[in-house]
């Protein structure tokens, strides 16, 4: 007999465990020690379970890409041309190499058999016990749920990416395995977290911060899980009796041995979703919505959640971030910044600022009609602009590619925006990112109240994201319900949480994928066909988009730019571009004097070319290159649907090994390869 462990993460799992250095943000396992030890107090605990966060965000988050999250919507896409990065991404993962995910799923596993491990020994402890019995939150009670937690979390990973899978054969010696169906899975994840959470420290309270788990995210993964399982998604036809007694609506054609679906019973899942969600505010100790800017030369509080991660800080509106450190080991620290933020083409080290990948690219369209005038969240999420890597600002250029090519990309993360930069090296600028913000969950609650029927409750919830976005009350949507308040709540998380993998999935959940996969590619063909006819393409809102703009380097007294309603001041409009001011550091190569690029044309084509050219401004390539590239655009934006009723194929392959020792009862569904 054989341990499943071996077959599905490749190593075996011992019962006794490595011991992990202090600082949970390293993944190191020096000497092998005994259960006794590793829960001899709560310190030596914690330093299991720091290898089980150190594990996750090396090696269980950023293999392709986040998992594609980021890269796959109709807001979202990938840069490069023919790249097989984004197969998943454009629902292509038919042609995906069936171990292609392999290490994110292998290690996945790896975490939550840690953490389970560590939960069992735990609760096997009379001091936890104890502790149980009196009814308060202690070191040991929270270790307990802090550990289930983990385990639920890369469960719900494995779900999301992978569909049905083996469930509950961590730290189990067997010689038979099967897949589970997602939905008891769900279940059991819901029962066990219910059960930890009330002895779990709020965020704030017992040293615990947002880089930990804490009762307040516990909370909010519950409403998740729930709001997923509650759900549509696309369930498997080809394994009789998977789902047990789960009954269905069905959406579209069955094909490939799936469907897109919602249980019938998933209204029971959105009270559990809105009493948990609810939960997590209540108890959202010292996090909160971030509501007021203090600082003096900006006034944009949704900005501010951003800049605590360039400021090296927690952000209070986290209730979970990836913690990193800045230079040194281990040597993945900061991916996300380095492949999802504002593009450089700076060199590998002592660049100004150095390389930034840029795997997010936002569609076009998306960016040029569905923000509302005077929305403070514009142009802090979507830049047109980069960086030279030799201190200077640059167009994004719309031809296929990364760095300073493959189009407008997100804004959240931004080396210029550290005091001062990381510049010694890429990928260790040492910034964190959300995994979940207390604005998600506001907006997954109104989402569940809108389809409980409570529609005052939910429209107020979402008016609190808008007033921060807009800064006045005066765009409260109001009298909406049905499915135009759930549409309208959709949208508000579409502009709300652009670029941090969230839309993907709310397309998913809502039953719409497949409807706006085929409307956000009829509106850029749309848009190409107008811009090769006239040169330029109108949008519902005014916008224009044209072939050409006019740019010209300018020297500003303070090179980096913030907020800016004027939208005749060409050389700060759009906001929140610009450039640090490399020269004060004094280590790296900076050119020229004049910084920062004024755009002249960029949403409107009625502009004097003759006086444009009289100043120095230089005609600039723009949308012409996605008229010329339109064969790429065409590829990268979600085209593995074809029509409104192709259930989205999203999942990545079960590897081979897993397959192959499991006597036949784990195959891959929805068309994936199964060797």
């Amino acid at each position: 007999m054989k341990k499943l462990t071996n077959y599905i993460i490749g190593i075996a799992l011992c019962v006794a465990f490595s011991q992990c250095k202090k600082d949970f943000l390293d993944a190191t396992s020096p000497s092998n020690v005994d259960d006794n030890f590793v829960t001899s107090t709560p310190s030596e605990t914690f330093k299991t379970l720091s290898w089980c966060y150190a594990n996750y965000r090396q090696n269980c988050i950023m293999g392709g890409y986040r998992w594609n999250d980021p890269v796959g919507s109709d807001a979202e896409m990938y840069p490069e041309a023919t790249s097989t990065n984004n197969l998943n991404a454009i629902l292509r993962s038919d042609l995906l190499q069936v171990n292609n995910a392999s290490g994110g799923f292998n290690n996945l596993y790896t975490t939550l058999a840690r953490a389970a491990k560590v939960a069992g020994l735990i609760a096997a402890k009379p001091a936890y016990q104890a502790d149980v019995a009196a009814g308060k939150p202690t070191e040991w009670t929270h270790l307990y749920g802090e550990a289930m937690t983990i385990k639920a979390l890369c469960y719900f990973d494995l779900i999301k990416h992978f569909g049905d899978v083996p469930y509950g054969y961590e730290n189990s010696t067997v010689d038979d395995y099967s897949l589970t169906s997602r939905f008891a899975i769900y279940d059991s994840l819901i029962a066990d977290l219910k059960n930890a959470e009330p002895l779990m420290y709020k965020i704030g309270e017992g040293g615990i911060n947002a880089e930990r788990m804490s009762r307040t995210y516990c909370n909010a993964l519950i409403g998740q899980l729930a709001l997923f399982s509650g759900g549509y998604q696309t369930i498997r036809t080809d394994v009789a009796g998977l789902y047990g007694g789960v009954n269905f609506t069905k959406k579209g054609a069955d094909v490939y041995g799936c469907v897109y679906a919602r249980r019938t019973d998933y209204l029971d899942y959105y009270k559990i979703a809105e009493q948990y969600l609810q939960a997590a505010i209540d108890n959202k100790g010292a996090s909160g919505l971030i509501t007021t800017d203090t600082r003096g030369f900006a006034n944009n509080p949704f900005q501010l959640h951003f800049q605590y991660f360039a400021n090296l800080k927690v952000s209070p509106e986290s209730l979970f971030e990836i913690g990193n450190i800045q230079g040194g080991t281990p040597a993945t620290t900061s991916e996300y910044p380095y492949a999802f933020g504002r593009p450089s083409d700076g060199g590998s080290n002592n660049a100004a600022p150095t390389k930034v990948f840029g795997a997010i690219r936002i569609i076009p369209s998306f960016y040029y009609s569905e923000f509302e005038n005077g929305d403070k969240r514009r142009d802090v999420s979507v830049t047109v602009t980069g960086s030279t890597g030799t201190g200077n600002e640059m167009m994004l250029s719309f031809k296929p590619g990364n760095k300073s090519t493959g189009g407008i990309s997100t804004n959240k993360w931004d080396d210029n925006r550290m005091s001062p930069p990381y510049v010694v090296s890429q990928r260790a600028s040492g910034m964190n990112w959300t995994m979940l913000r207390m604005a998600d969950v506001i907006l997954m609650l109104a989402e569940a109240k809108a389809e409980l029927g409570k529609d005052g409750e939910a429209i107020t919830l979402v008016n609190q994201i808008r007033q921060r976005a807009f800064g006045n009350a005066t765009h409260n949507l109001s009298a909406l319900s049905g499915d135009v308040l759930k549409e309208a709540i959709l949208q508000e998380r579409k502009l709300e949480l652009v670029g941090e993998g969230t839309r993907r999935w709310d397309l998913i959940r809502s039953g719409k994928f497949s409807e706006k996969a085929v409307a956000i590619r009829t509106q850029m063909a749309n848009m190409i066909s107008g811009l090769a006819a006239n040169g330029s393409y109108t949008f519902a809102n005014g916008n224009v988009i044209s072939n050409y703009i006019w740019t010209k380097m300018v020297q500003l007294t303070n090179p980096l730019t913030y907020d800016v309603t004027d939208s005749t001041n060409q050389a700060l409009y759009p906001g929140w571009r610009g450039q640090y001011n490399y020269s004060a550091l004094g280590t790296v190569k900076v050119t020229g004097t004049s910084h920062n690029l004024a755009i002249a044309g960029l949403f409107n084509d009625k502009i004097d070319t003759t006086d444009l050219k009289s100043k120095g401004y230089i005609k600039t390539r723009w949308a012409i290159d996605i008229v010329d590239n339109a064969a790429s655009y065409d590829r990268n934006i979600l085209s593995g649907i074809t029509s409104p009723n192709d259930p989205p194929r999203y999942y990545w392959p079960i590897p081979f090994e897993t397959i192959s020792k499991s006597k036949g009862q784990v195959t891959n569904g929805y068309g994936l390869p199964q060797s």
